[in-house]
């Protein structure tokens, strides 16, 4: 089965507390603070919109914000009070300049080939306008680097037994793992994935390299340098004039 649908849905929604989504859309919304409207912001990867409802409901970009899924169930669950499209990030289905802003939480750039990081940071930058703002969150490659094994097993609140076993690999940047969710019928939803990770230097590269300056690095929600403890790495960036 596909791992961007059912099964990462239920697997990852009972980590999404409601602090957690509180202090990531507090800072969401100081990052587009100064961003005028009152052309949209789109929530690249919405899911089902913990970001995107808050920050259309209140705040600098109150009325403003658009999701955008591919996974037809995530849409089917999205919290109310903001539009959502269903669409590929390789393919944005926006005119040329017509956003102000774009922003994807939660590693979504990583589950594609290095061609399509290219061919996606393109197409964020055809459909913002100059100087418009783009923020992503990812996490920190040297933080995987100096963990590259991981395995996990935990029973969630509904009774199922969520199990995930991952390496990283330095020298490609990619951290392969299998995950499975076990309800308490006994369904099993299962499937592999493999996440592609860079350093700092070669996510400027790439960003200079399709049409944006970085404008910020952060280490995390506080707003904190990158080093060696950061749990987050979030970039702030927009898209050059001319």
């Amino acid at each position: 089965m596909s791992f961007f649908g059912e099964l990462y849905l239920r697997s990852t929604l009972p980590f999404l507390s409601e602090a957690v989504t509180t202090r990531e859309v507090d800072y969401l919304a100081r990052a587009f603070a100064d961003v005028a409207g009152p052309a949209p912001v789109v929530d690249l990867g919405c899911g089902h919109g913990r970001h995107a409802a808050r920050l259309n409901a209140v705040g600098p970009l109150a009325g403003r914000v658009i999701g955008l899924e591919l996974d037809a169930l995530s849409l089917a669950m999205r919290r109310p009070g903001f539009p959502a499209i269903q669409g590929d990030l390789r393919a944005l289905p926006f005119r040329e300049a017509s956003l102000a802003g774009a922003y994807a939480w939660y590693s979504t750039l990583a589950a594609f080939t290095d061609g399509e990081h290219m061919h996606i940071l393109r197409e964020v930058a055809r459909v913002l306008r100059p100087g418009g703002r783009w923020v992503f969150q990812t996490v920190p490659f040297e933080r995987l680097a100096a963990s590259p094994r991981a395995a996990f097993r935990e029973t969630l609140p509904d009774g199922s037994v969520l199990e995930e076993e991952s390496c990283f690999d330095a020298s490609t940047g990619r951290d392969e793992g299998r995950r499975t969710l076990t309800s308490p019928e006994g369904r099993c939803l299962r499937a592999s994935y493999s996440l592609r990770y860079y350093p700092l230097a070669d996510w400027v590269r790439l960003l200079e390299s399709t049409g944006f300056s970085v404008v910020w690095v952060h280490g995390g929600l506080a707003g904190g340098p990158l080093d060696a403890q950061s749990t987050d790495l979030i970039v702030g960036a927009e898209r050059r004039h001319g």
